[in-house]
């Protein structure tokens, strides 16, 4: 990937900050190896997995307690300095990008499981436990942590929550929202707060809901109470193929519609599976120009017939071939070749670009003819995998960012199937948030007034706009220098901005 310039707009009203002053003032809140000011150390971390962005911060603090937490905020908030937090660094929208007038700081030493309660069926851990670590240590009692997303073996629990992040299972377990019961958080004035609880419910507004997926921008998590579900007694996958793209999308459409919701649903085009096949031997039919991936779990009978239920629905839909998976092995190989989908990009072009809209499941087959013509007009290609059970979509645009020019027709190319994916009745996100990528497709996805409401809940936690600057939600003005204003019913979108 080549480096991109930084946005200007992130610089912003910070370009005053004392680097020596900062520095001193921190180096008094953490222990001496846990700062990091020297060029050297403070490379690894001037991008996310969005490696096309790329901004060197001030310096990086690297938290081990919300004590240290909340001194860092509490200093940072009195020398008016933006801080951008940050997990692994798996994100791919440019979520945890820094800001290179301010600090980033790391959430990756808290990564303490403090709590496994088998009866009540949760754990609490620190934001730096690892997504898969928290099944592994749950594991014992026979129960997991169902959002798996494909880096779970690196992404962090904190991250996931500033993403809402979800996985190949989450058309039947849900989202991290909808598995995450309580968030102990630290403002950016240095302010602890508690949003949800033990309980099914808790009082007021349903704050813990805006936090998650709020991607940094509202406060830094600390602890996290998450649900676990019991493991499924057995668990198979049906892998269906297809001649035709489009009629792959309108079986998943199909599926949906028999009322069977599988505990996972995922979709491959041709060029996913040739990249994916040598990659991982999953054991996928090379012939197919799509391949369905259909999960069902629970008992022995529940799952018996379901699948029988599936199978109907896929071949009826035109599937040329169904296979079941045999045993957990072949069950493990099947997802394992999904996941692994990014990766394996690398292998049929230097750089990918990884996309990330959501369309209703109906339209599937639409975007796919949309996504072919695209790759002609722009003479890129691009392999398209997908959480087909909820509609998210991921593109891998494929690119050679050494050619001149190619990296802004791949952006252009992305920008385009969000684009369509709104018109489409859909929306620019479904778990790799909006971050610094996305910020023109917001532009696309909402009015003026409904952008000004996001400002508001921002300011309402964060009224300096120090955390995450610049990230999510943009500005009306940079709305109006994308040129995405559109009239409606004879009106100007956003009047009182200057046309430039």
């Amino acid at each position: 990937m080549v480096s991109r310039a930084h946005d200007p707009e992130l610089e912003q009203d910070f370009s005053d900050v004392d680097r020596d002053a900062l520095v001193a003032e921190l180096a008094r809140l953490v222990p001496a190896a846990n700062l990091l000011c020297e060029t050297e150390d403070l490379k690894p971390y001037e991008c996310d997995g969005l490696a096309a962005y790329r901004q060197v911060p001030l310096a990086v603090v690297l938290a081990e307690n919300e004590a240290q937490v909340v001194a860092v905020l509490q200093t940072c908030h009195r020398l008016g300095v933006p801080v951008v937090a940050r997990g692994a660094g798996t994100g791919l929208s440019g979520g945890a990008l820094p800001h290179g007038n301010g600090v980033l700081l790391s959430l990756a030493k808290m990564k303490r499981i403090l709590k496994i309660d088998p009866v009540a069926r949760v754990a609490v851990v620190e934001p730096g436990v690892r997504n898969l670590a928290i099944s592994e240590a749950a594991a014992p009692h026979g129960l997991y942590y169902a959002p798996d997303p494909s880096s779970q073996i690196a992404c962090t629990i904190g991250g996931n929550i500033a993403e809402n992040a979800g996985g190949v299972h989450c058309l039947k377990y849900g989202l991290t929202v909808h598995n995450v019961l309580r968030v102990r958080a630290v403002t950016m004035a240095g302010d602890v707060i508690e949003l949800g609880s033990h309980a099914l419910d808790a009082p007021g507004y349903d704050l813990l809901a805006v936090a998650i997926g709020s991607e940094g921008l509202l406060a830094v998590v600390t602890e996290v109470t998450v649900k676990l579900v019991p493991r499924p007694e057995t668990a198979r996958v049906v892998m269906a193929s297809f001649a035709d793209v489009a009629r792959a999308g309108d079986a998943v459409a199909a599926v949906i519609a028999a009322g069977i919701i599988p505990a996972g649903l995922e979709m491959m085009d041709k060029p996913a599976i040739a990249a994916v096949e040598p990659f991982v031997n999953a054991g996928y039919d090379l012939d197919a120009a799509a391949i369905l991936l259909c999960e069902s779990d629970g008992t022995p009978e529940e799952v018996d017939e379901e699948i029988a239920r599936m199978r109907a629905v896929l071949e009826a839909s035109g599937a040329t071939g169904v296979r079941v998976s045999r045993d957990e092995a072949e069950r493990t190989r099947f997802w394992a070749g999904r996941k692994a989908a990014f990766p394996a990009a690398g292998r049929l072009s230097p750089d990918y670009y990884c996309m990330d809209g959501t369309i209703p499941r109906k339209r599937l087959g639409d975007i796919l003819r949309a996504i072919a013509d695209m790759e002609r007009e722009f003479g890129l290609r691009c392999m398209n995998v997908f959480h087909a059970g909820d509609g998210n979509l991921h593109p891998l645009i494929l690119y050679d960012a050494t050619v001149p020019g190619e990296t802004e027709r791949t952006e252009e190319f992305g920008a385009r199937i969000l684009e369509m994916s709104v018109a489409l009745g859909g929306t620019i996100t479904g778990e790799h948030g909006v971050g610094h990528e996305k910020l023109r497709g917001m532009c696309v996805q909402f009015a003026a007034d409904e952008l000004t409401a996001f400002h508001g809940v921002k300011a309402a936690f964060d009224p300096q706009g120090l955390l995450n600057p610049g990230k999510a939600v943009p500005s009306l003005h940079r709305c109006a220098e994308f040129g995405r204003m559109h009239v409606h019913r004879g009106e100007l979108k956003f009047p009182d901005i200057e046309r430039f």
